[in-house]
């Protein structure tokens, strides 16, 4: 499955897409969690909220 299959999939709130998408990020958001060399779960916690209000509001 490609990028844009699994974006559609998961614009219609399929969960196990979502779920794939923020794996595929995680690494990226986990990266910048991190303020002052210190993990912030709460800013970890909105990076992942504001990516899935962002993929459901993709205008593909």
């Amino acid at each position: 499955m490609g990028f844009r299959e699994l974006l559609n999939r998961a614009k219609m709130m399929d969960e196990t897409a979502m779920i794939q998408i923020i794996e595929l990020y995680n690494p990226l958001l986990y990266k910048y969690a991190n303020m002052n060399s210190k993990f912030d779960s709460d800013l970890y916690e909105e990076f992942i909220y504001r990516l899935i209000v962002c993929v459901v509001k993709f205008p593909y």
